[in-house]
């Protein structure tokens, strides 16, 4: 146990592990896997935001919804990759006070943003199957751009709390973070204080900003597939499976890794198993939800048909299942 107690101020620097404790081949391995995990997100949800702005057809509150996330995963893919590349081709680890401070403040909120947006999206869904005739006069403009601006204000808010109070703790010896961005959990392993309130603060964080929407996410997916299966068309099923699948398989990915890890503040801390388990929510979940969400999605890969044949981009590099005319 460390005996020296340091008060960061804003000169004092942290230095990430990253990855750099497992042998080269999997340090190579791994950097070529956030390299193209990077550039796919990147082009993937990019794409998304450049359909929805340039295709008129889907102007609609599950397309705008769509899009609010997908500019949710670039700011998450922006905030935590670049750095852990950099970690890799220059083994320069360090990070100032500010850059961490900064780096889990943009990312919590994101985070929080986007649970809170997935059950919006939810409720989208359920808005549409269950209760098709009030669908329009419920979800207006103003309701989306409500549902739509209601998550990242919160988020924002939620994470200026937390990450202002770590960021007050005096810091133990060495200021090695186990990890390969500035997370919660790593940091307060650092403290040398008691961190009971600042941990059960990010507790009732979870609970309201990830767990409760995640159940909420669940009764709603149940009322949407009892009505599912009370329609009579067999085509009509298949259209409102293949839309709601798409989101409930990126829910589930994304609620069981985040809550994983922020759900067990009060146990040990797990370098390796906590940055196994941060892969998921920080680099595979903002690659393959632009897959999930266009691949078996009639009218996003038209709307990606039509880019293409605007800007001559050969669109199947990243969406291998889409036709080209």
């Amino acid at each position: 146990m460390f005996t020296q107690r340091q008060n960061l101020d804003n000169g004092t620097t942290f230095s990430l592990q990253g990855f750099l404790d497992l042998s080269k081949s999997i340090q190579i391995i791994l950097c070529i896997f956030f390299l193209v995990a990077y550039i796919l997100s990147l082009m993937g949800n990019g794409l998304i935001i450049l359909a929805y702005t340039l295709d008129s057809h889907l102007h609609t509150p599950m397309y705008f919804f769509l899009r609010g996330l997908s500019m949710l995963e670039v700011c998450s893919i922006n905030v935590t990759v670049p750095k852990a590349l950099g970690i890799f081709l220059s083994m320069d680890r360090s990070i100032t006070f500010f850059g961490c401070a900064t780096q889990m403040y943009i990312f919590s909120a994101v985070s929080v943003s986007e649970c809170l947006l997935l059950a919006v999206m939810a409720f989208d869904r359920f808005m549409a199957i269950c209760h098709p005739l009030r669908y329009t006069s419920v979800m207006n403009s103003k309701m989306c751009y409500q549902l739509a601006t209601g998550p990242w204000i919160v988020g924002f808010l939620m994470s200026l709390i937390h990450t202002s109070s770590i960021f007050r703790f005096p810091f133990c010896g060495s200021h090695h973070i186990a990890h390969f961005f500035c997370d919660i959990p790593p940091l307060l392993h650092l403290a040398c204080v008691d961190t009971f309130k600042i941990e059960l603060y990010v507790f009732i964080v979870c609970v309201c900003g990830a767990t409760i929407p995640f159940f909420l996410i669940l009764c709603s997916y149940i009322k949407i597939l009892y009505s599912v299966f009370l329609l009579s068309s067999k085509e009509a099923r298949q259209k409102a499976m293949s839309t709601c699948s798409a989101h409930l398989v990126s829910v589930i990915i994304f609620y069981g890794t985040a809550m994983y890890v922020h759900l067990r503040l009060g146990t040990p801390f797990s370098s390796y198993q906590d940055r196994m388990t941060a892969l998921f929510y920080c680099i595979i979940i903002p690659t393959i939800n632009p897959l999930i969400y266009s691949l078996k999605n009639k009218d996003m890969k038209a709307a990606l048909v039509k880019i293409n044949s605007i800007i001559h981009y050969p669109l199947y590099i990243v969406y291998p299942g889409t036709k080209l005319y």
